[in-house]
C-alpha cells in the first residue's frame, strides 16, 4: 500500500513539473507576443496600447458615420431575428436565430464572468462604466463587419457557404495587389486561429475547471490535482471533438438550445441578487461611474481604467475582430445589411446587460476576495471572484454557477473551434487530412488550457485579439461605404414593402459590371 501511495506521488509530482515547464514556455511566448501586438504611445502620463485607441476611435467614428444606427432601429433587429423578411428559397444555410445564437455562444461566455470580475478587480468598478460604452459603440462595429461577411460571402457547389473577413478583406486591400493582400488575410487568418485556440478554447477549459475546482472544496478537493486537471481536460475536449465534426449545422442546433438555458441559469440568479440588493443599486452605479472618472489607485488614472474596460469588453463581445461575420455569412438572406441589424443586439445582450449583473453582483457582494484582488492590482482566479460573490448571497449557488460555466465554456468552444477551421482553410485549404489536424490541435491545447496560469492565457488572446482588429477594422473603414449603400436601400424597400423581392443592384455593383 505503501508502495503505491509513493507511485501517485511520484506521478502528480512528475505532472506538477510537466505543468510547470508548459507555463513557463507558454509565458515567454506570450510575453514576446504582447510586446510586439501592445505597442504604446505616451498620454497623458500614462503608455496606451496603439491598437486600443485604434478601436475606440474605429467604433465612434463608425457610430457617427451611420448616424447611430444601433440606437435607431432596435425594432428593425427584432424583425429581422424573428424572420419577418426570410423565404425559405434564401440562399444559405442557417436562420437568423441561428446565426445570432452561433455567435452569441461566442461572446457570452466565460468572458461575462470571469472577465468582468478580472476587469472590476484591476480597473475597480469604474472598468464597468467604460465596458458598457465600449459595448453600445461595439454595437455598430459588429453592424458594419457582419454585413461584409454576408455581402461578400460565396456559395461553393456544395451548398457550403463561405465568408466573414476572409472573403471582404480581399476586397477592402485589393487595389494593394495579390501579394500584398494574401500576406494581409494570412496574417489575419492566423490571429483568429490563434485567438480561437486560445481564448475561445484554452482559457474557456481553464476556467470551467477553475470553477468546478473551486465548487469541490479547492485545492484540497477531489478536483485539487495536476491530474484531475488533466482527466477533466482530455474529458472536456472529447465533448468538444463530437460536435464540431458535425460543422455549422450541428453548432447551430446546439447553440441554439444551450444558449437560452444558459442565459436563464446566470441571468435568473443576477436578478435575483440584485433583487435582493436593489436598495443599494444607487450606491452601486455610484462607485461605478466615480471610479470610471475618479479611480483610486489605478496604474493610469482615468485613462487606464478606459483600456482595461474597452480590452475586457472587446475580449467579451468581440466586435471588430472578425469572428461573428464567420457564423452571420452563413445566413440565410439576399439582403446583406439584415444580418447587420442582426448582429448588432451581441454587444448589447452580452456586455451592456449580462457584464454589467456580474459587476452589479460582485459588487453588491464586495467579497475579502475581491478586496484582496484589488489591493493585489488584479485577480489570480477571476471566475472564483463571481463564485464568491455570488455565494455571499445565494449559499450552495457556486454549483449552479459551475453548471452555467460549464455550459458557457462548452458552447464557446464548439463556436469557436468552427471559426478556427475556417481560418485554418483559408491558409492550407479544404482537406479531410488538414480539417482533422487542425482540431487535433485545438482539442490538445483544450487540455493543456486546463494546467497553465489564467493570466497567461489572458494575454496571450488579448494579443491575438488586438491584432484580429487592427486588421480587420482597417479594412471595415475602407468598405463602410458600400454598407452605407446597403442601409439607405434597405430603409428604401422596407417603407415601400419591398423587402421580400429581391434587391435592386447598388451603385457600386452596377459600376463593377460595367
Amino acid at each position: 500500500m505503501s508502495a503505491f501511495i509513493s507511485a501517485a506521488a511520484t506521478e502528480e509530482s512528475a505532472l506538477q513539473g510537466a505543468a510547470t515547464t508548459v507555463d513557463g514556455w507558454f509565458a515567454g511566448i506570450t510575453e514576446f507576443f504582447a510586446g510586439i501586438i501592445f505597442a504604446t504611445v505616451p498620454l497623458g502620463g500614462f503608455d496606451a496600447p496603439v491598437v486600443v485607441l485604434w478601436s475606440i476611435l474605429a467604433a465612434i467614428g463608425f457610430t457617427i458615420y451611420f448616424g447611430f444606427v444601433q440606437f435607431r432601429t432596435p425594432l428593425i433587429s427584432l424583425e429581422v431575428v424573428r424572420g419577418k423578411w426570410t423565404t425559405e428559397k434564401d440562399p444559405g444555410e442557417v436562420s437568423h436565430f441561428q446565426a445570432l445564437t452561433s455567435a452569441v455562444s461566442a461572446t457570452v461566455g466565460l468572458g461575462n464572468i470571469a472577465g468582468v470580475a478580472a476587469a472590476v478587480s484591476l480597473g475597480g468598478p469604474g472598468a464597468t462604466f467604460w465596458m458598457i460604452v465600449a459595448g453600445l459603440f461595439g454595437m455598430c462595429t459588429k453592424f458594419v463587419e457582419c454585413t461584409l461577411g454576408v455581402k461578400y460571402r460565396y456559395i461553393d457547389e456544395n451548398g457550403v457557404v463561405h465568408g466573414g473577413p476572409f472573403q471582404y478583406l480581399k476586397v477592402a486591400y485589393h487595389k494593394l495587389g495579390r501579394i500584398p493582400v494574401a500576406i494581409i488575410t494570412g496574417l489575419f487568418a492566423i490571429a483568429i486561429m490563434l485567438f480561437g485556440v486560445v481564448g475561445g478554447g484554452m482559457f474557456q477549459a481553464n476556467q470551467a475547471f477553475g470553477q468546478l475546482r473551486a465548487a469541490t472544496g479547492g485545492e484540497e478537493g477531489v478536483f485539487g490535482s495536476d491530474l484531475a486537471a488533466l482527466i477533466f481536460g482530455v474529458v472536456f475536449a472529447a465533448l468538444v471533438g463530437v460536435v464540431i465534426i458535425g460543422g455549422i449545422k450541428s453548432i447551430g442546433s446546439v447553440t441554439a438550445k444551450l444558449v437560452p438555458a444558459m442565459a436563464i441559469i446566470y441571468v435568473g440568479a443576477c436578478l435575483i441578487v440584485i433583487a435582493v440588493n436593489f436598495g443599494n443599486i444607487g450606491e452601486a452605479f455610484g462607485a461605478i461611474i466615480s471610479g470610471a472618472f475618479s479611480p483610486e489607485g489605478i496604474s493610469g488614472g482615468v485613462l487606464g481604467v478606459i483600456i482595461i474596460g474597452v480590452t475586457r469588453a472587446a475580449f467579451s463581445n468581440e466586435a471588430g475582430i472578425g469572428s461573428a461575420p464567420i457564423a452571420h455569412s452563413a445566413v440565410k438572406t439576399r439582403r446583406p445589411i439584415s444580418e447587420g441589424f442582426n448582429a448588432a443586439l451581441e454587444p448589447f445582450i452580452d456586455t451592456v446587460v449580462i457584464c454589467t449583473m456580474t459587476a452589479l453582483v460582485i459588487i453588491f457582494a464586495w467579497t475579502p476576495e475581491y478586496q484582496e484582488a484589488l489591493d493585489a492590482g488584479g485577480a489570480d482566479n477571476p471566475v472564483g471572484l463571481t463564485s464568491a460573490a455570488f455565494d455571499s448571497f445565494l449559499p450552495g449557488f457556486n454549483i449552479v454557477l459551475t453548471i452555467a460555466v460549464l455550459l458557457f465554456a462548452y458552447s464557446t468552444l464548439i463556436t469557436w473551434a468552427y471559426y478556427g477551421i475556417q481560418a485554418w482553410r483559408h491558409l492550407f485549404g479544404t482537406t479531410k487530412v488538414g480539417d482533422a489536424i487542425f482540431r487535433s490541435i485545438a482539442l490538445v491545447l483544450v487540455v493543456i488550457g486546463c494546467l497553465v496560469s489564467t493570466q497567461n492565457i489572458f494575454d496571450f488572446a488579448d494579443s491575438a485579439l488586438f491584432m484580429c482588429i487592427f486588421i480587420n477594422v482597417i479594412g471595415l473603414v475602407i468598405l463602410a461605404p458600400k454598407v452605407k449603400e446597403e442601409m439607405k436601400q434597405y430603409m428604401s424597400d422596407r417603407k415601400a414593402g419591398r423587402l421580400l423581392e429581391d434587391p435592386e443592384p447598388l451603385p457600386h455593383e452596377l459600376a463593377e459590371r460595367r
